[in-house]
């Protein structure tokens, strides 16, 4: 007997990474077989463009993208907003395929609500100006998942907690922290601008929600984490 899924009126996903070692496949399409959402929003970096290789699809990426168009057969109403990794795509913006949508950003009213969805690239200096630069971190990034996984392998055989590299870098590393907390006053900053009340983006890889204020004016920032 199948479980019952759970009706949820809006999901949103980012930095899922489809195509990398780091990438929790099996996790998010346990999550994904649970659920039944009106709306589900692929809040960019799902497919990884820049490190893609032929040579590396397991099933369980596939099962990913199968999932995602089930949903957009039936009733859920599917946006995927491009990001960094998968910036090919933006080029086919505005595009439709029955309930599936490419948008590079996305507005909805919610509960009465302005909120903007964007995966927040656009706000990164490094992005913008060295992708280079950000193109080796992205590698450097995945190696250093695939040592995260090998460190954790080992603490379950000696009975300790599950540990994660990349968090201890963010929370520890005062570079991280200041260009996490700038990245976050300038989202903000900017959706505040367009007279929005919630801010839900991506891209850092840091899950966040909070109420932050700017010269007198608060917004909700949402940050939807990833699946690495």
């Amino acid at each position: 007997m199948k479980a019952k899924r759970r009706k949820v009126d809006i999901v949103v996903l980012s930095d899922i990474h489809l195509g990398t070692y780091g990438c929790s496949a099996t996790e998010l399409h346990r999550y994904l077989k649970s659920i039944n959402p009106k709306k589900l929003i692929l809040n960019g970096d799902i497919i990884d463009m820049w490190q893609f290789s032929k040579h590396y699809w397991p099933k369980s990426h596939m099962k990913i993208i199968k999932q995602i168009l089930n949903f957009a057969s039936k009733q859920t109403e599917v946006y995927y907003i491009t990001g960094n990794h998968d910036e090919t795509l933006r080029r086919f913006a505005g595009t439709s395929m029955g309930n599936l949508k490419i948008v590079n950003n996305l507005e909805l009213t919610i509960n009465g609500k302005k909120t903007w969805f964007l995966h927040g690239d656009i706000f990164d200096g490094v992005i913008k100006h060295a992708k280079w630069l950000a193109k080796l971190g992205a590698y450097s990034y995945d190696a250093l998942i695939i040592l995260n996984v090998f460190i954790n392998y080992l603490s379950k055989l000696l009975g300790r907690g599950r540990v994660s590299l990349s968090q201890t870098v963010k929370d520890n590393v005062k570079s991280a922290v200041k260009f996490i907390n700038n990245f976050e006053s300038t989202v903000a900053e900017i959706a505040i601008k367009r007279s929005c009340d919630t801010v839900i983006c991506g891209h850092i890889h840091h899950p966040e929600n909070k109420l932050i204020t700017i010269e007198g004016e608060t917004i909700q920032y949402l940050n939807s984490g990833d699946w690495v």
